[in-house]
């Protein structure tokens, strides 16, 4: 077949950096590990293909960091940050940093496995399959008070602060967010932030 099924993992922690790199292998991807962000920038070129899976906490050099670093350098691989704790601020810096996606754990086998497939998909193909008329489509289809929340959420507003600014309650925000999601299509809160910032 012609996926490429290269990934590159980096995590100080040794531990998950075993388990990681053996649970990819045994779905049958070529795995290289790194302890550091440092490490890996050290042999990576332009011709480096896959994609990257590493964690936003280490030593020294952050996932974010390794991810703008990417991009600075107009190396063209995907990065996907994981992370223990994921609010829309993270999700949103990490985005704009280049990030093709992000993991909140725990997260299971199946959702690491799609988000690598998906990552090195798009980038094969200069993300083709991103349709910007159709996103516009889905913004525009929300009501008005959704592209408020939306809007506020892209700005990095936790629920209950979101809340007190439209004078709503915290449970009426989320039952917008889950709104907004169906009506985007998007299956995570970092596909969502993506579909947004591409279409702004």
């Amino acid at each position: 077949m012609g996926f490429i099924r290269t990934v590159h993992v980096i995590d100080d922690d040794a531990a998950v950096l075993n388990s990681t790199s053996a649970f990819l292998r045994a779905h049958e991807f070529e795995v290289t590990t790194y302890s550091s962000a440092q490490d890996f920038l050290k042999v990576v070129s332009p011709h480096t293909t896959g994609c990257v899976v590493t964690d936003v906490r280490m030593t020294g050099m952050s996932g974010l960091d390794l991810a703008e670093d990417l991009r600075v350098r107009q190396i063209g691989l995907p990065v996907i940050i994981i992370t223990a704790h994921a609010d829309v601020s993270l999700v949103i810096e990490a985005m704009r940093r280049g990030a093709a996606d992000l993991l909140e754990k725990p997260f299971s086998n199946r959702a690491l496995v799609n988000s690598i497939h998906d990552a090195i998909t798009c980038r094969n193909t200069a993300r083709a399959g991103i349709n910007l008329d159709a996103i516009r489509d889905r913004v525009q289809a929300l009501t008005s008070r959704e592209r408020e929340v939306l809007s506020r959420l892209l700005q990095g507003s936790p629920n209950k602060i979101i809340a007190r600014e439209l004078g709503i309650s915290t449970r009426t925000v989320e039952s917008h967010r889950a709104t907004i999601m169906a009506k985007m299509h998007a299956s995570s809160l970092a596909e969502l932030v993506r579909m947004s910032m591409s279409a702004s």
